[in-house]
């Protein structure tokens, strides 16, 4: 049974805490990073903090299976860096401590972590991206907090601009209001000397009242013959007009059963569920395009009620030649026959479309799901896979702090994130099986990963400049020497 000692403690806290810091700074770092993709959604719209708060814990849920994996690389890189530099491992290896020995309880540790970021992929996160996406789409609905500038056109009002020359207290002064609400060939033009602005109780409508103005109205409907200068338009002169219009400024959150049946909301056990049954919709629909295809269209077979093809008939009709046929035919049938053989394959391409896109709709029903059930698998191996790259790697370039860690972080996780997005795309675009493209990076950086552990086991300094130097000079010696005889 595995004893927790004095060294396995002190090695748990060291990377514990780095674990900790780079786990919030990942975290952080995306987090930013998401908010400006969605900054769109919420400046501007008078969102309240309890929204906010809301969408930045959903976002941060949603953004730990990116975080994860980095922040692994990067603690299990600073902390044997670390030790490296300060000759602890050093000094370890010498005590009779192998590597795997120091890294056992982080082993440990780890495969917890991978355990539990199973769970979280599997229970927690589809209900944050459930939540996250309908509070997305809720907040792109929102009307704009309304504010209108002084000498520039507003327009947070669908079909409606306004001008504004300055303001008074509650007046607005020197108005210009087109509303193009009507089409832009029935323009309305408004001008007034001051106005004030109000919403109606309930928020739902924006009442603007006019004062000493007038408006002029594009009526290209009404005319009268073809003629443009017959349009005629109409004049009004006010002294005071008030105008309604809708301008809902209460946050509607939509229902979050919109999104159940989508991928990103399922756990493991309901995205098998679905696999299964739309791949037998989808088989069923195969099967049965390919009988229709086969007894009614190919080769010229037509469905036909009522007659009987007699065997001397399909005979003739084998050792017929269609182009002797169409040659004795005159002009006028050979046009008539031409066009009926264009219309039969237009028909046909068109029955043939159709085809795709029924079979093509559960086919990407079942590709997004699939992909998905992958992710969450592709997760928990990419932490350990990670460790086993970072931890050797560290031990072997024996630099601690910010440095080198990070730079060796980032360049790995690109690397990963470039592998990873082509499988991904691969397999949306059905060129590579859904398991070929999901495991595509976990199938490149793992030879990685176990080639660095060896060669940390092995105390090889494969990553110093000095040694690669004496290969070198070494193999341009031994080039000389071959051109010289």
């Amino acid at each position: 049974m595995f004893k927790f000692k004095k060294i396995d403690s002190y090695i748990f806290k060291r990377f514990f805490t780095l674990f900790l810091m780079t786990f919030l700074i990942c975290i952080f770092i995306l987090l930013m990073q998401f908010l400006w993709k969605h900054v769109a959604e919420l400046v501007g719209k008078g969102i309240s903090w309890a929204i906010l708060a809301e969408f930045f814990m959903y976002a941060t849920f949603s953004l730990v299976p990116m975080a994860l994996p980095l922040a692994i690389l990067l603690a299990s890189l600073m902390t044997f860096g670390n030790l490296g530099e300060n000759f602890e491992l050093t000094a370890m290896k010498a005590a009779g401590v192998s590597l795997f020995r120091i890294m056992r309880p982080l082993i440990i540790f780890i495969s917890l972590v991978c355990i539990g970021a199973f769970y979280f992929s599997n229970n927690v996160l589809p209900v944050s991206q459930n939540k996250l996406w309908t509070l997305i789409f809720s907040l792109r609905q929102k009307s704009p907090e309304f504010d209108i500038p002084v000498g520039e056109f507003y327009s947070g009002i669908n079909g409606i601009n306004i001008y504004v020359r300055g303001k008074e207290k509650h007046l607005l002064k020197d108005l210009m209001i087109y509303d193009f609400s009507g089409g832009f060939d029935n323009a309305t033009v408004m001008v007034s000397d001051s106005g004030r602005v109000q919403f109606t109780k309930d928020n739902k409508y924006l009442l603007l009242s006019l004062y000493d103005g007038e408006s002029f109205e594009n009526l290209k409907n009404q005319r009268i013959s073809n003629s443009p200068s017959s349009i005629p338009y109409r004049r009004e002169i006010f002294k005071t007009k008030e105008i309604l219009l809708d301008f809902d400024t209460k946050f509607n959150r939509f229902d979050e059963s919109m999104l159940s049946d989508q991928h990103v909301s399922k756990n493991f056990k309901q995205l098998t569920h679905s696999i299964d049954s739309v791949s037998k919709i989808a088989n069923v629909r195969r099967t049965l395009q390919a009988q229709e295809l086969m007894q009614k269209h190919f080769l010229g077979r037509e469905q036909m009620t009522g007659i009987k093809v007699t065997d001397s008939l399909k005979q003739s009709k084998k050792e017929m030649n269609t182009d002797s046929l169409f040659l004795s035919l005159n002009q006028e049938a050979m046009v008539r026959v031409s066009r009926s053989a264009i219309d039969r394959a237009k028909s046909m391409k068109d029955l043939v479309q159709y085809n795709k896109m029924m079979v093509n709709e559960p086919a990407n029903y079942v590709m997004r799901h699939e992909i998905e059930r992958h992710r969450k698998l592709t997760l928990s191996f990419a932490c350990l896979i990670f460790f086993f790259i970072g931890a050797p790697l560290g031990a072997i370039i024996r630099k601690g702090g910010l440095g080198m860690p990070v730079v060796i972080s980032v360049v790995m996780f690109i690397i990963y994130y470039i592998i990873d997005n082509t499988g991904y795309k691969m397999a949306r675009e059905f060129l590579w099986s859904t398991f070929e493209g999901m495991w595509l990076s976990s199938g490149v950086l793992l030879p990685i990963g176990i080639f660095i552990t060896y060669k940390a086991v092995v105390d090889a300094t494969i990553l110093n400049p000095d040694q690669y130097l004496r290969i070198w000079n070494s193999g341009k010696k031994r080039l000389l020497k071959i051109i010289i005889k």
